[in-house]
């Protein structure tokens, strides 16, 4: 199982230093569906490998200067407490409940299916209000709105680890003024900041396989460090889509509580994805290319 840690943790650093989207999120149903991992296990391994892993873009999203520091510190304020409170809930039902394993794999799955889906209307919406380059100072119905999402989606990734990129930038993306290269730094940023705390947390209760944390890290450092240099001419809209669809269809799987969805089922919906992104891409490919926003 060894060198197949390393190729998964090395496809996910390819893919996210090449596109600057998300990935991690897939990093949870890989580790159920193919390696057959726990479903506590998979949660905690992930989060940690998070943290570790997205703490290398937030210190250079920090040096480039596109981190809004109060807004990451009021997200965090909240989403700390939180993802240690989702923790404890997951501790609690591996304690308690003799069918703690099904409750957990059908509350990722729904996590999953809601991520992708948030992960789909953040790539088709470009801005909720008018987004600005000037100074953005928080007002106190922006310090609410940071607390409440926080607590919510807090808990959420402490839980499940879905989402640490996807439901805080969605918000930002419909409720601040920041441009996206702002809302990309400070949602990395923050999400760092998070699964730190609830990988600790998972760390603790033994929920973490750090044979597997090891062995991921030694492909996705290398894979985002040596893929980031580089430029990818695949439209960026084709990654979101598949990864997106990749989340729900994974969602789909986890959440019949009896069984899985037969492989041929499973591999179907997956054929079908990758279909329909082929033709997405291939017309988009042949469009005219029109001059990009800036960010």
């Amino acid at each position: 199982m060894t060198w197949q840690l390393v190729l998964v943790g090395l496809g996910l650093g390819l893919v996210v230093g090449l596109t600057g989207v998300g990935g991690g999120s897939l990093m949870t149903p890989i580790l159920i569906i193919f390696f057959n991992f726990p479903a506590k296990l998979a949660v905690g391994t992930d989060i940690f490998h998070g943290a570790i892993f997205k703490t290398f873009g937030a210190w250079r999203h920090r040096r480039l200067g596109t981190v809004h520091g109060h807004l990451a510190l009021w997200l965090f304020a909240a989403s700390g407490p939180a993802g240690i409170a989702g923790v404890t809930v997951s501790w609690y039902l591996q304690d308690q409940l003799e069918n703690a394993e099904t409750i957990l794999k059908f509350t990722i799955g729904v996590a999953l299916i809601l991520g992708g889906l948030g992960f789909l209307a953040k790539s088709f919406i470009k801005g909720g209000i008018q987004a600005s380059t000037g100074p953005f100072i928080m007002s106190r119905r922006d310090k609410i709105v940071a607390l409440a999402t926080g607590a919510v989606f807090g808990f959420i990734v402490g839980l499940t680890s879905v989402g640490s990129g996807t439901y805080f930038g969605l918000v930002m993306v419909l409720v601040y003024p920041l441009t996206i290269s702002r809302i990309v730094g400070t949602d990395i940023f923050h999400a760092a900041a998070l699964l730190w705390v609830a990988g600790i947390g998972h760390g603790i209760i033994g929920d973490v396989d750090w044979h597997a944390v090891v062995f991921l890290m030694i492909g996705s450092i290398p894979g985002i460090l040596v893929s980031s240099r580089w430029t990818v001419s695949v439209p960026e809209m084709t990654i979101r889509l598949a990864l997106g669809g990749i989340l729900i269809i994974s969602g789909i799987n986890l959440v019949d509580v009896h069984k899985s969805l037969p492989s041929w089922i499973f591999a179907s919906l997956l054929g079908a994805l990758a279909v329909g992104v082929a033709v997405y891409t291939a017309a988009a490919m042949r469009a005219p290319r029109t001059t990009p926003e800036p960010s």
